[in-house]
């Protein structure tokens, strides 16, 4: 067609305008089939023009754990966490890094002196971020800085403080690295023979703990275990968090008897020491009069004072773990932890649980009643009379101050932070004692302290 014959594109344009006017779709129409182009170009735009096939594009987030069965798999998952945590390792300070990092910080101090403490200001604690390396970079930032500024009036912070927060920190992801290599799993938890295997392997590097037989170390990890596991497991999952094991003081306590001048009163206050656990174990045997390895109810009765009352005995019996009706070490570690600790959550815990009879989640007057009775009795077998119910009641609500004036909830007992009081009450009568005659005993406190003060004059 020659260009004389080509209709010129006005004359094309007018013709399209003319045919456009002749449609006679619907708004509707017209507006559903721009929703569907636009549908359509932006799904090809993003990547896939089958809708059943978008799932292609989320990035895998699940990996499964290989099976019993599946060995290689195993062995690959296991050298590929000791590589990371190897890798994990080598980016920590070591103790030649710092000595050079204190060495740094002495050399940069800021004069005048507080108190007997070297300072340092914000410009020469980043001088002292430059020179010190990369592996010390994240110590050196503002946030830290301001973390550590207290009351200095000019602005500076405690050397020694600096030095110390920066040892925590190395501290703190050694021990991560270290409890890691016994999370077999590769969950982040440790399971309680995780856990065993850890503490068995540090035995050998607590001076504290030489004088201890070889034939002793199962006894002495099984009673520092539960300690983790009592508290840090209130669920009773079977495994605890490393994170939790980190963030609370029990590995502190534990790793104390490195110390090999410790003091007399902290090996008799820290659960971990071997006085401590000779101590547990030792009443356990004593307790154990059959020689049988475990404990019944009527040896158990001898527990302290001997003064716990049957009812909570049963309780005791009915709802903790227990071998044709007797309870094994395990056990029994569980029930000292919480009687020893009864100002803490998870000993009020367990002390409500064996109180809650019905499980219905808080205690009413029936139940305070059922086992104020047994206090009652024993009273009357020492010759001594019988203390009202109707007064105990009122005074325990008096000190609880429940949200429900009728029901005692567990949380309300640690809100109230008079459980261990309320809980002796009910359990025991030489804690009801004690609590019936602690303003006399509170007096004879006194008096021996003013005596005491006459003595020294």
């Amino acid at each position: 067609m020659s260009k004389e014959q080509q209709p010129h594109w006005s004359d094309v344009l007018k013709r399209r305008l003319a045919n456009s006017k002749r449609d006679e779709r619907s708004d509707e129409e017209k507006k559903a089939e721009e929703t569907e182009l636009f549908t359509k170009y932006y799904t090809e735009w993003r990547g896939g023009g089958d809708r059943d096939q978008s799932y292609r594009n989320i990035p895998r987030f699940y990996y499964r754990l290989p099976a019993e069965d599946e060995t290689l798999l195993q062995k690959l998952r296991e050298e590929s966490r000791a590589v990371f945590l190897q890798r994990k390792s080598r980016e920590l300070l070591d103790n030649e890094e710092l000595q050079n990092l204190w060495f740094l910080l002495d050399k940069h101090q800021v004069p005048p002196v507080s108190g007997e403490e070297a300072m340092i200001s914000y410009e020469a604690f980043l001088q002292v971020g430059e020179k010190a390396g990369t592996k010390c970079s994240k110590f050196f930032t503002a946030r830290v800085y301001a973390k550590l500024l207290h009351s200095d009036p000019y602005g500076r912070i405690s050397i020694m403080q600096f030095f110390n927060y920066v040892m925590r920190k190395v501290w703190l992801h050694q021990t991560r690295i270290g409890l890691s290599l016994y999370d077999v799993a590769g969950q982040g938890h440790l399971r309680e023979s995780d856990l065993e295997n850890y503490i068995l392997e540090l035995i050998p590097t607590l001076p504290q703990l030489d004088g201890l037989e070889k034939s002793f170390y199962s006894f002495y990890v099984c009673t520092a275990v539960r300690k983790f596991f009592f508290f840090l497991d209130p669920l009773r999952t079977g495994k605890i968090k490393i994170q939790d094991i980190l963030a609370c003081s029990f590995l502190d306590d534990l790793l104390e008897l490195r110390d090999e001048e410790l003091s007399k009163e902290s090996q008799e206050s820290n659960w971990f020491s071997a006085p401590s656990a000779l101590r547990v174990y030792g009443q356990y045997l004593n307790l154990d009069k059959d020689h049988n390895g475990m404990l019944s109810k009527e040896e158990l009765s001898r527990y302290g004072t001997a003064t716990l009352t049957s009812v909570f005995l049963d309780r005791v019996f009915q709802e903790c773990l227990t071998y044709d009706g007797e309870m094994d070490y395990k056990t029994y570690l569980d029930f000292v932890l919480a009687l020893e600790n009864r100002k803490e959550p998870a000993a009020l815990q367990y002390i409500f649980k064996l109180l809650d009879m019905e499980n219905q989640g808080y205690l009413n007057v029936f139940s305070l009643n059922y086992f104020f009775r047994a206090i009652q009795e024993q009273m009357k077998i020492h010759g001594q009379e019988p203390v009202s119910f109707e007064d105990v009641k009122d005074e325990i609500y008096d000190m609880v101050k429940p949200k429900d004036p009728y029901k005692i909830t567990l949380q309300d007992l640690v809100n109230s932070c008079q459980g261990d009081t309320v809980t002796s009450i009910l359990i025991d009568l030489n804690g009801f004692w004690t609590y019936e005659n602690r303003e006399v005993l509170v007096a004879n406190d006194n008096d021996s302290g003013s005596t005491a003060d006459l003595d020294d004059t």
